[in-house]
């Protein structure tokens, strides 16, 4: 086993000896979700966010840091290969709020092939992401730790699809064509750098929990989530308390030479964007 491995498998707290099969990518899977959280900070900070192996691995395993879709699914894909899976990433259009005009190619989905069976495993779209693998099969309801999921055909593209509460929400459309590093590091340019990109205009924080729980931060706005309802929630008083909150509830590393930051910075931040407050 190589010493990337064994690295990222303290980094989830994976102790067991991995295998080529569903067993192991479902493990690996919720444990990744459960370890490493999504997060945008470099981009308000704002930082570049370099997709190449060793970046991502500084950041994510070394520095005890997050992140979002193409450094949490880069990775992943990464750890699946090297184990032996047969791997491969592709890109997708989030249209989760309904756009009326079809968005760029910028969620990062990783696309694993067992046997005669291909599943879609994603551990970077925020608090919707899946925490189990979905077998890539129309209309098949598919349950995870977190809820009922669905794929849906358009034509040669797939949707992807949360059961929330009484309805299908669709989260994003992907296409199943060969992507390249060149694409990934478009759509993670226009994520970060595009004036209206979400990720630029709020802090967003998720970590999922084995017992199907889940913890979100939008701006000062804390909430712990189980079963679909808030049993926790709570706007944080001051940036102290938030700085605090992603040490002690998210894991976050904050204390790295290079991917670290001070309360300061973080103060400097959410002062610039006016934050204090803002819930979602």
């Amino acid at each position: 086993m190589t010493s990337f491995l064994d690295d990222y498998f303290a980094r989830i707290g994976y102790t067991a000896v991995p295998a080529v099969n569903l067993e192991t990518l479902r493990t690996l899977h919720l444990q990744h979700n459960s370890r490493i959280p999504f997060e945008n900070i470099e981009v308000v900070l704002p930082r570049e966010i370099e997709l190449s192996d060793e970046a991502i691995f500084n950041k994510l395993v070394v520095a005890r840091r997050g992140g979002y879709c193409f450094e949490q699914n880069g990775l992943f894909e990464r750890v699946l290969r090297e184990i032996g899976f047969e791997v491969r990433s592709l890109l997708g259009r989030v249209v989760l709020s309904n756009p009326p005009h079809m968005p760029p190619r910028t969620h990062r989905v990783v696309l694993v092939t067992l046997g005669d069976e291909q599943w879609i495993a994603d551990v970077g779209f925020g608090g919707l992401t899946l925490t189990a693998p979905v077998r890539l099969k129309a209309e098949s309801e598919q349950e995870t730790p977190h809820g009922l999921y669905r794929l849906q055909q358009a034509g040669p593209d797939w949707i992807l699809q949360f059961r929330h509460h009484d309805r299908w929400q669709s989260l994003y459309q992907f296409e199943m064509g060969q992507q390249y590093q060149a694409d990934f590091v478009m759509g993670n340019f226009h994520s970060a750098h595009w004036p209206q990109s979400h990720f630029r205009h709020h802090l967003l924080m998720c970590l999922h929990q084995p017992d199907g729980g889940k913890l979100t931060l939008t701006n000062y706005h804390f909430t712990h989530w189980r079963n679909g309802h808030a049993v926790e929630e709570k706007t944080l008083p001051d940036t102290q308390a938030l700085y605090d909150i992603m040490q002690q509830r998210f894991g976050l590393g904050t204390d790295d030479p290079h991917y670290g930051f001070s309360v300061e910075a973080l103060d400097t931040l959410m002062s610039r964007f006016d934050l204090h407050g803002e819930g979602a």
